[in-house]
């Protein structure tokens, strides 16, 4: 059950902050939302599973193993949001876009759950 409590807190939390960055950064339309809404819902329990099953195997190195599967969260949603570029009209590029949402979301996930 304490498996299935944190994919819920990650994803719901990602989606908290990551949907209202994503409006401040000017992506105002339904679909554009819903398509951010979409990518992390793809991607965050995905990120989640590697990190609580594969984490460990990693010792002191948690962090670069976890740093490593951001970077690919951030590359497989800065490739949807490059696909949808035209719905999310956003204020910075499809890249940036996704490096700037998943690292306020990360961010906060640190300052709430530090790592040990």
């Amino acid at each position: 059950m304490e498996v299935l409590k944190t994919f819920g807190i990650s994803l719901g939390l990602t989606l908290v902050i990551e949907l209202a960055l994503a409006f401040l950064l000017r992506v105002r339309s339904k679909r554009g939302l819903l398509i951010v809404l979409l990518a992390n819902i793809l991607t965050n329990p995905a990120a989640v599973f590697l990190c609580l099953a594969f984490g460990p195997l990693f010792g002191k190195f948690f962090l670069l193993f976890q740093l490593a599967v951001e970077a690919a969260v951030v590359l497989a949603e800065s490739r949807v949001y490059r696909d949808f570029r035209k719905d999310l009209d956003a204020a910075l590029s499809p890249f940036l876009l996704s490096l700037v949402l998943n690292a306020c979301s990360y961010g906060t996930g640190l300052i709430l759950y530090p790592l040990p």
